[in-house]
């Protein structure tokens, strides 16, 4: 359950991380670098939430959701 918490985490992270780069890239008119950095925050946490999924994922501490379950085969009549 904590794994699941941290994952939502860094989720709400990156999109309030997404909405300071539109602040700033609105209110600075390109006079700083904040933007910049903020964007460049956004992707650091993807990239370790991608790994963090990964790892977890390959450890088996979070499973896929099964798919659509194949359908049954019914005798020919």
């Amino acid at each position: 359950m904590l794994i699941k918490g941290f994952i939502i985490f860094m989720l709400v992270a990156m999109v309030a991380s997404l909405f300071a780069a539109l602040y700033f890239m609105f209110t600075d008119r390109g006079q700083s670098t904040r933007t910049v950095k903020a964007l460049t925050l956004r992707i650091g946490i993807w990239v370790v939430l991608l790994a963090l999924l990964a790892i977890a994922s390959a450890t088996g501490i979070i499973k896929p959701i099964r798919g659509v379950p194949p359908p049954i085969e019914r005798p020919a009549s």
